[in-house]
């Protein structure tokens, strides 16, 4: 239930939450800095004459900074509040990706790219933790349902939107960023959550959290989010437009409307998962996701038209609504309160490390088996890992 309720405030479904609307915007944020500039890279390696490798630096320069300084901030936002450190980080996240747009060269581009991946670091972790505030139980497990969905409308359509403005120049889809500033004033104003009060010292801190990370279910949740990370960037969005333009002579419009499949799905299906955990556990769930995943990877080499794809991708799609709402849902409940930005943005780490492992996962596979036997490997991976959730995450 939302604090509202807890209090004896009034009582309405949890899509209708004020709070979660506003939290909503924070996730939309989290996922513009990669995906919506993706489709410029053309355009900026013409306007600066740099090679495909260094465009790309775009991309790395913005997320090492997540890796670094994600569980800083959420130890932070439990020390200081949450609304301390998410504010700023809008702020900063808006100007620096804002000034990109703006940019003379190549090497400031890329600066202002690391500047913010500052501002971006504490978005992605921010916005479950404070879900985790504001609800519990199967309350708590909806709305992170229905945050899923929108993050998963925000991933399929970003490439569409960055796409569409950069036929008007490189540097628009640069400037979609200054909205993370009136979203900043949003939370400042209109956000309202309960603060933690954490007085605890550095030791007792850190002990508390390992305490907990330590824990059987905690351990295989963890290390269940790695590997939906390994395969969603390795086998999904790195190399399935690869085997479709190599099978198939997929154009990208194509490309683009398979891999999109996937989100769209996780987001109606996300939108369900409140009822679903009125009927089944979310360690069934997540158990039986792993399962979609492996029947989903072993489609790919095996499906004869382009279109067939489709059932690859939406089996993906519904595996990554049963997972990932209910992981965040579980690993919230296990979190200390007073602990829980740290705890959360641990788990954004990890989330990170597997987002940069899948397409080196897939790229090693590929060297001995080929690009198809590489999802094959990819589905004994996620066939294992229901293992790994059968006997831990019970």
């Amino acid at each position: 239930m939302s604090i509202e309720q807890e209090s004896g405030g009034r009582d309405e479904p949890v899509y209708k939450d004020h709070n979660l609307h506003v939290i909503w915007f924070v996730t939309l944020m989290a996922v513009l800095g990669s995906s919506s500039i993706s489709p410029a890279f053309p355009e900026v390696r013409q306007e600066f004459g740099v090679s495909a490798g260094q465009v790309g630096l775009l991309i790395t320069v913005f997320t090492l900074p997540g890796v670094l300084l994600t569980s800083v901030a959420g130890a932070l936002s439990d020390r200081f509040g949450r609304r301390t450190i998410l504010i700023p980080s809008l702020f900063l996240f808006g100007i620096a990706g804002g000034a990109c747009a703006l940019a003379p060269s190549f090497e400031l581009l890329l600066g202002l790219r690391a500047i913010q991946g500052v501002g971006a670091a504490a978005l992605g972790a921010m916005n479950v933790t404070l879900i985790g505030d504001l609800f519990s139980g199967q309350d708590r497990t909806a709305a992170l349902g229905y945050n899923s969905s929108v993050l998963s409308v925000g991933t399929a359509s970003y490439p569409a939107v960055g796409g569409a403005l950069a036929t008007f120049g490189w540097y628009y889809p640069f400037a979609l960023p200054v909205l993370a500033i009136p979203i900043g004033f949003l939370v400042l104003f209109s956000l309202y959550n309960p603060e933690p009060h954490n007085e605890q010292s550095i030791k007792e801190y850190v002990g508390n959290i390992w305490e907990h990370v330590k824990d059987r279910q905690v351990a295989g949740i963890f290390v269940g989010n790695l590997v939906t990370f390994i395969i969603l960037f390795g086998a999904l969005i790195t190399y399935l437009p690869t085997v479709m333009f190599e099978r198939f002579g997929s154009g990208p419009l194509m490309i683009g409307i398979i891999v999109a499949s996937a989100s769209l799905t996780t987001a109606f299906t996300s939108t369900q998962i409140g009822r679903l955990t009125e009927r089944f556990s979310e360690k069934s769930l997540i158990r039986l996701s792993f399962v979609l995943y492996a029947i989903a990877l072993v489609l790919v080499p095996l499906v004869p038209v382009v279109w067939s794809l489709l059932a690859s991708t939406v089996i993906f799609g519904v595996a990554q609504s049963l997972n990932l709402p209910n992981s965040f849902s579980l690993l919230n409940e296990a979190a200390p309160k007073e602990n829980r930005g740290a705890f959360m943005a641990l788990n954004s780490t990890i989330l990170r490390i597997g987002q940069t492992l899948g397409p080196l996962f897939m790229s090693a596979a590929a060297i001995p088996f080929g690009l198809d036997g590489a999802y094959f490997i990819a589905a004994v991976l996620a066939a294992a890992m229901f293992l790994v959730a059968l006997a831990l995450i019970r």
